[in-house]
This record gives structure tokens, sequence and C-alpha cells, in this order.
């Protein structure tokens, strides 16, 4: 398991709009028997067709094999996530520009449903899907109050009035329940997306992440943070490939 002050690389890179160097369309690892094998990223990548997105994981086991033990309540629960961060400005999926680094995350969490306009199991009950394995967009930010180096959900402050997508699902967060429905087959994990605007203005670079969140004991800022990096495609959040 890596450690999460790993991603205060990614921080550094996307916040300060780096120059990378070019790179490849995919990622692709060597399998690791140090990480659990429905972590185990082999190979990454993000396809572009018309104005969608396609974001695509391959692990050395079964993906979504691993969710989260239930805890009872929000506070204090966890969320394992399968995450694509990228140098995408947060404007172009409905938040304010600039506001952080923008990924797509695959997500399950059995303690709180954060998809309340729909309804995953198609039980009736839109509230009780939260371990279903489901998609969000994310801005992450750093936080050293989530640990040295490490990051959050960003936190929306009570006398803010941000820019939000639609379909935010009322958390003070920087969090978006799209609706998008990944699909996870043996060793796979992949969602497509459409975009706002054009897919032709699209020009970022990505890397392939998972990892465990946790909400906040006081369920309070910080809401949401990284807490544990299970692997990182590239091995260092370097995010050298481009989207295709």
């Amino acid at each position: 398991m890596k450690s999460v002050t790993l991603l205060g690389r990614l921080t550094a890179c996307c916040l300060t709009a780096l120059s990378l160097p070019a790179g490849a369309h995919d990622l692709i690892a060597a399998k690791n028997d140090q990480i659990d094998t429905a972590f185990d990223i082999v190979h990454a990548n993000i396809t572009r067709q018309n104005n969608t997105l396609t974001f695509h994981m391959r692990v050395s086991g079964q993906a979504g094999r691993q969710v989260p033990s239930a805890t009872g309540a929000l506070a204090g629960s966890d969320v394992f996530s399968y995450v694509w961060p990228t140098t995408l400005n947060t404007a172009m999926v409905g938040f304010d520009a600039d506001q952080g680094i923008l990924a797509m995350a695959v997500t399950a969490h059995p303690d709180f449903d954060d998809t309340p306009l729909f309804d995953e199991n198609a039980d009736g009950n839109l509230a009780n899907d939260g371990a279903l394995w489901h998609s969000h967009w994310v801005v992450l930010v750093p936080d050293e109050q989530c640990g040295a180096g490490a990051l959050k959900v960003a936190d929306i402050p009570t006398d803010a009035t941000p820019t939000l997508p639609l379909t935010w699902p009322g958390l003070p967060i920087l969090l978006d329940s799209p609706g998008y429905s990944p699909v996870l087959t043996e060793q796979t994990v992949a969602v497509t997306v459409p975009l706002m605007g054009s897919a032709d203005t699209v020009d970022g670079r990505y890397d392939a992440v998972t990892a465990g969140l946790r909400v906040n004991a006081s369920a309070h800022d910080p809401l949401l943070c990284v807490v544990n990096v299970f692997d990182v495609a590239s091995g260092d959040l370097s995010l050298p490939a481009t989207i295709d």
C-alpha cells in the first residue's frame, strides 16, 4: 500500500499547471503481489469518441470484489474507489473553473447513498444504493488536516455560492452524481461519460489510482479525505498519459 503523501505530487502537478513531457495514451503497470488484486492496476486509459470520454482500468484480479465494511453511520465510514485524476478543467463538467484536480471516480460505500436521483438497484428506494459501484466527478484539493501531503474532496464553505452541476447530490463538497453507470466485468472497470461543449477542445493528461477515502469522524470540513492509496498506475503520479 503506497503512502497517501504520493498524492502531493499530483497536487503540485495540476494546481501549478506544470508542463509535462509527451507520453503514451495508455498506462501499463506490472502486477504487484503486495497489493490486493482487486486494486492492483495493470492497465488504464481514457479514450475519446465524438463528445464522450471512456475511462477504463484493468486490475490483476476481480474488479469490484472488495467493498468497505459497513459501520452503520456516515461519520467515520469508508469509501473504496477507482479513480482517474486528470488535468481537465473543473468547468468542463459544471463546476466553477480552476477549482482543483478534476477526477472521475467509481466508488462503493455501504454507509451512505450519494446518488439521490438514481435507483441503482431498482427497488424503488433512491437512498439505499451506496454499496453498489457508481460514478462521480470529484474535485480534489490538498488539505493537511487529512494528513501530510494528502488530498480531500473539496469542501464547500457554508457562506459560498459556487456553480454546481445539476446532478450535485447536496453534500457540502465538490462532488457530482451524474448517474453514468460503470461496467465492472471480471478484471475491468469502465465508464463512459458525455462532456459539456466540444470534445475537440479536450487536451489533458491523466493517471489511474485505486484508493480508500474516509468520511471525517465529525462529518465536517474536511468531510471526505483520501486516507489510503492502494496503487498508482504510473508508479509516481506523474500523469504521463494523454487522453486519446
